[in-house]
């Protein structure tokens, strides 16, 4: 079940962002059908049009639904440090003394003699 879900999961985010290449593969390999049904300028043939004109359309609106669904996260994204009152993150601490405080709790200071854990490799 669960490697089920991940490839589902993992085929929908390539998917979403392959969207674009999608719909150029779909026109290549549908190009005399886009042309006979969707092409605007069917009784002209000199313009070579061929169904461009339909797949630019298609592209704007791909990236109109794009823009749509990435505009309120990118606002909510540059707000996020005001709601916290202009929160900046703490210096780090350093660790002597966190090991000095927590030594006596281990046998002799280590969970392991030195030599078992490090010694030169053989050969």
């Amino acid at each position: 079940m669960k490697p089920t879900l991940a490839y589902l999961l993992a085929a929908l985010v390539l998917l979403q962002t392959f969207s674009r290449e999608l719909l150029v593969a779909n026109f290549t390999l549908n190009r005399a059908a886009i042309t006979a049904r969707y092409c605007v300028n069917k009784a002209r043939p000199s313009l070579h049009c061929d169904g461009k004109c339909y797949f630019a359309k298609q592209l704007k609106k791909q990236e109109e639904r794009e823009s749509k669904s990435a505009g309120p996260l990118k606002e909510r994204l540059e707000m996020l440090p005001a709601a916290f009152g202009g929160w900046q993150p703490r210096a780090p601490r350093p660790v002597a003394p966190l090991a000095r405080r927590y030594a006596r709790l281990v046998a002799q200071g280590y969970a392991a003699p030195l030599g078992a854990v490090f010694h030169p490799p053989l050969g």
